[in-house]
C-alpha cells in the first residue's frame, strides 16, 4: 500500500490455446495469497479468450473464461479497463497470427495499460510490435527462434524482465518470481516475504538468475576445463571456434582437449560442437520460418548441403522433414 491509499489492480489473463498451465497457475496464485494477507482485494482478475470460449492448455485441461476479445474492447473504453493484461501462451506460438489480438494489445498499451507475457507470451507481444528496443525474457528453448525472428527485441535468457510497463517471463515457476516483483512494487518486501512463506518458497529469485541448471548439474561433468570449453562452444555457435582457438583460450593443448572430451563426454570435441550446432538448428527449424539455408548459416555451416547431410546423420531425417513434422503436429 502506497501513499496510504488502498491499492487496487485489475488484471486480464488472456489465454492462448496450448498455454502452459504451470506458468498460468504460478502467476495467479501469488495474487490470491497477496489479497488474503493484505486483508482486502488488492488484485482482481478475469480470464479472456478470442471468442469467449474455454481454452485448452498444453496439458489438456480446459479453462473457462469470463470475457471475449470483443467484450474486452468494450471494457477498454470504460471503468472496467484493466490496469494490466497478461498473455498466457505456450506450445506452437510461432504460428500465432491473430491480428485482432495484436491490435487490441497495442490499444491497451497506448492507453497506459501494463502488458505481460508468460512463457512464450513475448512472441505475441513482439508480433504485435511492442518489444522493439525493449528488454524481454522467453523460455530458453524458444530463444534462438525468437531472436532470429525479432532482431529488434532485446531478448535475454533471464527468468523475467521488465521494461517500460511491459513484463515478460520465461514461464514455469519464473512467472511466480515476476509476480513477486509486481507485488513488491505495489506493496513492500514484507508482504512479498509473507506470500513466499504461504507458497513454501524460500526466496525471491533475481531476474538474471539462470533458467537452466548449471552445466555441471545438467551434464554431470565435474572437470572445470571441460565446462569452460562447453561454455565457449555454446557462446559461439554461428561462428564456430577452431580447436586451436579453444585450446589457446583455456590453456590446454589440442591433444589434452581431445583426451578430456573422450573421458568426460564420450566423444571428440569436434563431434560435441557439431551436436550443439545441430541442436540449435533444430530449434530454429521448428520455431521459425527461416529458409533452411539461413538456418545453416546461423548455425555455422558453410553450405546447405553439408548442413542437411549432418542433420540427417544425427536425427535420421532431413531439415525439410523436421519442419514438415512440426507443421503436421501444429495442425493436429
Amino acid at each position: 500500500m502506497r501513499d496510504n491509499k488502498p491499492l487496487k489492480r485489475s488484471l486480464v489473463f488472456f489465454l492462448v490455446p496450448d498455454f502452459t498451465m504451470v506458468a498460468f497457475a504460478t502467476a495467479l496464485e501469488p495474487l490470491r495469497a497477496a489479497n488474503r494477507l493484505a486483508g482486502y482485494t488488492a488484485y482482481e482478475w478475469r480470464l479472456a479468450s478470442v471468442d469467449g470460449q474455454s481454452v485448452r492448455s498444453s496439458s489438456g485441461v480446459e479453462i473457462s473464461v469470463q470475457t471475449s476479445l470483443a467484450e474486452e474492447r468494450q471494457k477498454m473504453m470504460g471503468q472496467e479497463r484493466p490496469t494490466m493484461v497478461i498473455v498466457c501462451s505456450g506450445l506452437g506460438i510461432e504460428d500465432y497470427a491473430e491480428k485482432s489480438v495484436f491490435a487490441w494489445l497495442r490499444e491497451e498499451y497506448n492507453r497506459g495499460v501494463a502488458l505481460g507475457g508468460l512463457c512464450t507470451g513475448a512472441y505475441v507481444l513482439a508480433a504485435a510490435g511492442l518489444l522493439a528496443n525493449k528488454r524481454c525474457a522467453i523460455h530458453w528453448e524458444n530463444l534462438p527462434g525468437f531472436a532470429e525472428r525479432f532482431p529488434k527485441a532485446n531478448v535475454f535468457a533471464d527468468l523475467f524482465e521488465t521494461d517500460t510497463n511491459i513484463y515478460t517471463c520465461a514461464g514455469g515457476t519464473a512467472a511466480m518470481d515476476m509476480m513477486f516483483r509486481l507485488i513488491g512494487e505495489d506493496f513492500d518486501e514484507n508482504l512479498v516475504n509473507r506470500v513466499c512463506e504461504q507458497m513454501l518458497t524460500d526466496r525471491v529469485r533475481n531476474p538474471s538468475d539462470r533458467q537452466r541448471l548449471p552445466l555441471r548439474a545438467r551434464l554431470g561433468v565435474q572437470n572445470s576445463k571441460v565446462l569452460t570449453i562447453i561454455e565457449l562452444m555454446e557462446a559461439n555457435l554461428s561462428e564456430p571456434l577452431s580447436l586451436v582457438e579453444i585450446a589457446g583460450a583455456v590453456g590446454l593443448s589440442r591433444r589434452q582437449i581431445e583426451r578430456l572430451f573422450r573421458q568426460e563426454m564420450g566423444r571428440s570435441p569436434a563431434r560435441y560442437y557439431l551436436e550443439l550446432r545441430l541442436d540449435r538448428a533444430r530449434h530454429l527449424l521448428v520455431q521459425s520460418t527461416m529458409p533452411v539455408v539461413e538456418v545453416a548459416v546461423a548455425c555455422g555451416f558453410v553450405s546447405a548441403s553439408h548442413f542437411s547431410k549432418c542433420y540427417r546423420e544425427l536425427y535420421a531425417r532431413s531439415p525439410q522433414q523436421e519442419r514438415a513434422n512440426r507443421k503436421q503436429l501444429a495442425a493436429a
